[in-house]
């Protein structure tokens, strides 16, 4: 895993070495073992490396064999041996044994056509000497980000953000419409950013840049539209069984040790169970629990680490670590969120670097394929009940799908029908799964000032997202329709960036996920609705398969969604004086988001009551992460976070036809 970063600039305006280099030191901590840029006229192009796989032989950038294609990689291509051999056959020789090569090899022989041989998690850059022009690309789903700006005929491109902002000529300001869509679906509607001339390339997407422009297409997508499996269902258990068991396989290929995560669910439990059986012997695992029982798991992960007999480590995290984090938190995660839980996964991403380990092996992935969100249960029985909408007896459905939460064990049946009877008729809406979600996060937004309610007046998120549905969105079945919104709009853009990637890369930590291998995903999407959710029993398939291969008890338990709070991090006897800040009438007036007096007025009444909804605590998270965001990234008070050096750093120079190569150690 690593980091990437570049300039294409067929002007040569600038001295772009000097620029790509503070691109890769505000990113360092994505690559700390070792560093290259290649320099020529039009291209320069960067990487900080996380050494994984050839640790000696793999350091970018790297081109094929003729040198006439330049490299810089970010991921992992898990099927990179079988694609060398592949390779090898057709008289490809090799200079090193990593997948950088191979990939590079392969776009050298195929072109773009090699994206659909790839099974990985990756976003790389190519520049091809003779053509002069740039190939980019993102693997289907969104594991791994690629951010640019096109600007005066200048492309810039890089792993995260921050590092297009070393660059002077790029201006920092938020986007109100980008602002907006994370107040709704909690990210951005790809391509935006929060950022105003900042975007990241689709997931699925590849684009090539060249002095005609820039230009996108699409390589992959999640459909449902494709016959539906013919397989019986013990065939489909025997054949996701395979898929699964060969996605764990090839994720265990490294030069270094692969551990797991552990949190006590059925997902990471059939990760550590299938890693268990490829590979029999030590196996580290990682958790963390929560000092508020409401959060905490921990006791089915100590069951599950002694029933894998694991080497187990956990740590127990308290709203203070939460409080103490959530700045560093937001400087990774470079947009606001209406959570806290990235907080814990960054701990728990520093917990697994302290153990000298660079790879995790993690269950996400598992509840969108598999339609295991309560979200998807919770739609069924909403059009249960719109059938019947008088009905006294079917809203009370809903109090089965949230055990774990103490305020929906005795809830008054008035208000189970007024809260999850939002919209209750409108089931040929698109978006019939997600409105009430949606309608919750929305109240984030009655707190905004005068001034971002003028710049917003005419603008509508749902019309942006209803452009970007798949054209037979409407054939699909209801389930087939809620599992592409929270893929492609939740898991990429927050759980797989947000507490993904960004948490895990801040302490140079590497996530893999089986279950996201496009083989499995593409078969799930194939799968009767019923196989996946059957009545209210979600996951079914994979239940059944995982029968006397985890604890019983968690094979069992209620579905817990991962939470981690709110109200306790923020407003508690020794609140932290940049949530004081952050909360300050002052900084409402500097940042222009938000109105003073109605969020002080929020906090008020939480404070005397000495309780707070979801929805409050929503409102909580979402002005303090934006006003971090915009100290942090607008008034540009990062200096405590921008400590990176460049380590073995390697320059290829092409700019004389007697090219050189000289190392600089730092």
């Amino acid at each position: 895993m690593c980091g990437i970063g570049g300039i294409i600039d067929y002007d040569c305006k600038e001295n772009n070495r000097g620029n790509v280099e503070s691109m890769l030191r505000s990113i360092s901590y994505r690559g700390p073992d070792e560093s290259g840029i290649y320099l020529s006229p039009m291209a320069t192009i960067g990487n900080v490396r996380l050494s994984i796989i050839d640790i000696s032989g793999g350091q970018q950038p790297l081109s094929d064999l003729s040198g006439r294609f330049w490299i810089v990689f970010n991921g992992e291509i898990f099927n990179y041996k079988e694609l060398r051999n592949d390779l090898e056959k057709k008289g490809i020789s090799f200079q090193t044994k990593s997948d950088t090569e191979v990939l590079v090899q392969l776009y050298s022989t195929y072109g773009k056509k090699c994206l659909g041989l790839l099974n990985g998690q990756f976003s790389f850059a190519i520049w091809d000497k003779q053509k002069e022009e740039l190939f980019v690309a993102r693997d289907r789903v969104g594991i791994r980000p690629f951010f640019y700006n096109l600007q005066d005929g200048v492309f810039s491109f890089a792993s995260e953000i921050k590092a297009l902002f070393q660059l002077k000529r790029i201006s920092r300001e938020l986007s109100p419409e980008s602002l907006d869509q994370v107040y709704t679906f909690w990210t951005t509607i790809t391509p935006n950013t929060v950022f105003k001339g900042i975007f990241e390339l689709p997931p699925g997407h590849f684009a090539t840049f060249s002095r005609s422009g820039l230009k996108i297409e699409k390589f992959w997508d999640l459909s449902f539209s494709k016959p539906g499996s013919t397989l019986s269902f013990q065939d489909s258990m025997d054949h996701f069984d395979e898929l699964f068991s060969d996605a764990v396989r090839i994720r265990l290929r490294a030069d270094v040790e692969v551990a797991a995560y552990l949190s006590g669910g059925i997902d990471s439990s059939a990760t550590v169970a299938y890693i268990k059986d490829i590979e029999p012997g030590i196996l580290n695992t990682f958790s963390i629990g929560f000092d508020e029982k409401d959060f905490d798991e921990s006791s089915y992960q100590n069951e599950a680490a002694i029933y894998f007999d694991t080497t187990h480590k956990s740590m127990t995290c308290t709203s203070r670590n939460i409080s103490d984090s959530f700045p560093r938190v937001i400087w990774h995660s470079e947009t606001p969120l209406l959570r806290t839980a990235p907080t814990p996964m960054l701990l728990l991403s520093k917990l697994v670097r302290e153990n000298n380990i660079k790879v995790v092996v993690t269950g996400e992935g598992s509840d969108e394929i598999l339609a295991g969100y309560d979200i998807f249960k919770e739609a069924k029985i909403k059009r249960f009940w719109a059938s019947q909408p008088d009905s006294r007896y079917r809203p009370l459905l809903l109090k089965k799908l949230y055990p774990y939460l103490s305020q929906m064990r005795d809830v008054n049946p008035k208000m189970l029908r007024m809260f999850y009877g939002y919209k209750l008729d409108e089931i040929n809406n698109p978006f019939y799964s997600h409105l009430l979600r949606w309608n919750n996060s929305n109240h984030i937004k009655k707190h905004f000032s005068d001034n971002t309610k003028q710049n917003l007046k005419d603008y509508s998120v749902f019309s942006e997202l209803e452009k970007r549905l798949p054209v037979d969105f409407d054939s699909w079945d209801q389930l087939a329709k809620s599992q592409w919104l929270e893929t492609t709009v939740f898991m990429s853009g927050y759980l797989l960036s947000s507490q993904g990637d960004r948490m895990a890369m801040a302490n140079s930590v590497e996530g893999r996920y089986p279950f996201l291998d496009y083989r499995v995903i593409e078969f799930c999407s194939s799968l009767p609705s019923d196989y996946k959710l059957k009545g209210l029993d979600e996951k079914y398939l994979l239940k059944r398969l995982l029968k006397n291969r985890i604890p019983d008890s968690i094979l069992k338990r209620s579905k817990q969604a991962y939470r981690a709070p709110i109200k306790s991090v923020f407003l508690s006897h020794d609140t932290n004086e940049y949530v004081k800040e952050m909360l300050s009438e002052t900084y409402f007036r500097k940042a222009n988001i938000f109105d003073f007096s109605s969020v002080d007025g929020l906090i008020l009444r939480i404070e005397k009551s000495g309780t707070a909804s979801e929805i409050d605590n929503m409102v909580l998270s979402s002005v303090i992460s934006t006003h971090l965001l915009h100290h942090q990234f607008i008034e540009n008070h990062n200096e405590e976070y921008n400590t990176g050096n460049l380590r073995n750093l390697k320059i290829v120079n092409d700019f004389q036809p007697d090219k050189t190569i000289s190392e600089i150690k730092h």
